[in-house]
């Protein structure tokens, strides 16, 4: 078991978790409510890994992520007002109401997606890291991912390049066990990811993406090591979503008596726990952390709103390049 840091950074990393958890529980009732429309993938379980890797990066590294990326937006820091107004598809969101919930993007804080076509974000940090190299040395690229991208030629071309090159890109694989909605062991021979990053001779471990220490240990010895040499690292964080692929998603692949026991490895309960045990958190700091993220919710969902529609005559903005255009 890893050893808990002082009071402040153990706070600090239950309210990371914990606001990532409220806010998607509100998405999830705005979005049966048909505020939010569209696609809508749940973190809710997976929240010590955006939480526990992203909080040791430094604001001039940038992140690439999949569909799935609330946490890894709200953890970068980018306005949560931003982030609701974004998946009401209203101008004021991060991405001017134009992606939604699977394209949030802000390129002042080096957040660059939000990906919906699985693999995507791979060769994107793949090049960015190639810019970071040549632009600004000791900066790092760092890309999100599930299980299911390994399937894809981007995996591979990606991670041979990275190695290739020798790229600063801390390639991050949320393993949950079920892509979309198959079973790891029924699409992969290998089904230790982190073995084929091996294969390309890049540095790899496998990380208990249910507890937040464990990830935020991994984090700092692989960021470390790239600042270091400026060569690539994986990290094949195993965990678990609570909720559906997506809102469409009828769950028939996975019994729910598993689902039931994973809970029991709730990230938020048990690091919780674990804290408390130590004397480090207590009822009256989690309700005020609980007052304190309610209030925040609320005015992002208040603000999106009251925030404005694109207007009709920029329906065909940004679609083609206006005539006569360099």
């Amino acid at each position: 078991m890893s050893t808990l840091p002082d009071q402040a950074r153990c706070h600090a990393l239950y309210r990371q978790m914990l606001r990532i958890r409220r806010f998607e529980e509100r998405c999830g009732e705005l979005y049966k409510q048909q505020k939010i429309r569209g696609f809508l993938h749940l973190y809710i379980g997976e929240e010590a890994i955006a939480t526990g890797v992203i909080d040791r990066l430094e604001p001039r590294d940038v992140i690439s992520a999949t569909y799935r990326e609330h946490g890894h937006a709200l953890v970068r820091g980018v306005s949560m007002r931003a982030i609701m107004a974004e998946m009401y598809g209203k101008v004021a969101g991060c991405s001017r109401g134009r992606g939604g919930s699977m394209h949030l993007f802000d390129v002042q804080r080096g957040f660059l997606g939000g990906h919906a076509i699985v693999g995507a974000g791979l060769p994107i940090a793949v090049g960015l890291a190639m810019a970071r190299k040549r632009l600004d040395q000791g900066a790092i690229s760092v890309c999100f991912f599930g299980e299911g991208a390994a399937a894809e030629g981007e995996f591979h071309e990606a991670l041979n390049l990275a190695a290739l090159w020798e790229l600063p890109v801390l390639f991050v694989c949320e393993n949950n066990g079920y892509a979309m909605g198959t079973a790891l062991a029924r699409s992969e021979s290998q089904t230790d990811i982190h073995l084929k990053a091996q294969a390309y001779k890049i540095r790899a471990e496998v990380v208990d993406g249910m507890d937040v220490l464990a990830v935020d240990e991994a984090a700092q010895r692989a960021i470390s090591a790239i600042r270091a040499d400026l060569k690539p690292y994986f990290l094949e964080c195993r965990t678990y979503r609570f909720r559906p692929h997506s809102m469409f998603d009828p769950e028939l692949y996975r019994e729910q008596a598993e689902v039931s026991e994973w809970k029991k490895k709730d990230p938020l309960l048990t690091f919780r726990a674990q804290c408390e045990t130590a004397g480090l958190l207590d009822e009256a700091a989690v309700q005020a952390m609980e007052q304190e993220i309610a209030s925040e919710i609320e005015d992002a969902v208040q603000f999106s709103e009251q925030a404005e529609w694109e207007a009709e005559s920029d329906l065909l903005k940004d679609v083609y390049t206006p005539r006569g255009a360099p």
